[in-house]
């Protein structure tokens, strides 16, 4: 009867926490027109082959940059392709590599991080070099170099990306250990003959997951825009595949034929990082407590 009672006291704690979230994410409204910006990207993204009018990488140099009409609603590019089925296709690959690309950066840097913050010593000292070493190099340059290495592609472009991005996590994390790690319940799991890999991931992990959320919400938009330029200077994705930064850079010099095949896709850049930045911002405020009205 007891452990019932417990159960249900524990689901309806989780309950009210998650509507306290819920309740200051969208007190702003700017931040619910983000979510739902969001949103329509994803959806457009997930049903670009049903959304898009015409097969973005077919060729048809006799509709050559054609101005947007009822046929193409954006135009053309200097191929014949239909811009409109192009943007299209490019939010799936803007997405992909944005959210992979930090789900790497956020796994590397913050296993990296956690080892250096518990462990300390000359472990530490090493971590740290090799993570200052890294953010001491200007993010594009750094991923310029690793794309010269590796190449481009959807997996290159996320990896090398991500690698450029792991210090970030690397020195959240080992700040959120080391203001944990001495703390009471820390103490009592080691009394209790937990190992490392145990206080690590079982204790430490989830109590340093908050800070974590809110920079993967707010690092997608940044790596969107990193990916954007990559493939801008011809080191990311390479055609035909659709790709934001690489639809910018054709279009560039064809602004009078066709403005809107470099306008499309950069308006969609814009729109798209400012959203996740907003949503980003909203996050972390609903993730303070103070914010909750908890303290």
């Amino acid at each position: 009867m007891e452990a019932n009672t417990s159960a249900t006291a524990e689901k309806q704690y989780i309950k009210n926490k998650w509507k306290k979230f819920v309740k200051v994410l969208f007190s702003r409204k700017i931040v619910l027109i983000s979510f739902v910006g969001v949103v329509i990207f994803l959806l457009a993204a997930l049903f670009a082959p049903w959304l898009a009018p015409h097969d973005p990488n077919k060729t048809n140099l006799m509709a050559s940059l054609k101005k947007p009409c009822a046929q193409y609603l954006l135009g053309t590019d200097n191929s014949g392709r239909d811009i409109l089925s192009r943007v299209l296709y490019g939010t799936r690959i803007s997405l992909i590599v944005g959210v992979l690309a930090v789900m790497i950066a956020c796994a590397i840097g913050t296993f990296f991080g956690m080892v250096a913050g518990f462990f300390g010593g000359v472990v530490d000292d090493v971590i740290n070099r090799i993570s200052e070493a890294i953010r001491s190099i200007p993010q594009i340059v750094f991923a310029m170099a690793l794309c010269a290495v590796l190449g481009g592609g959807i997996i290159n472009l996320s990896l090398v990306l991500g690698i450029s991005n792991m210090a970030i996590y690397i020195r959240m994390m080992r700040g959120q250990v080391l203001s944990i790690k001495e703390t009471d319940y820390i103490m009592a799991g080691k009394l209790q003959g937990n190992g490392n890999l145990a206080l690590m991931f079982r204790h430490i992990l989830p109590n340093s997951i908050s800070p974590i959320i809110v920079t993967m919400t707010q690092q997608v938009g940044q790596t969107i825009l990193a990916e954007a330029g990559l493939s801008f200077l011809g080191l990311g994705i390479s055609q035909p595949t659709a790709s934001w930064g690489s639809i910018v850079s054709d279009g560039r010099n064809f602004l009078l034929q066709n403005p809107t095949f470099s306008i499309a896709p950069g308006i969609c850049i814009a729109l798209l990082v400012i959203f996740l930045n907003t949503l980003g911002d909203g996050v972390r405020d609903a993730l303070d407590p103070r914010l909750r009205g908890e303290i």
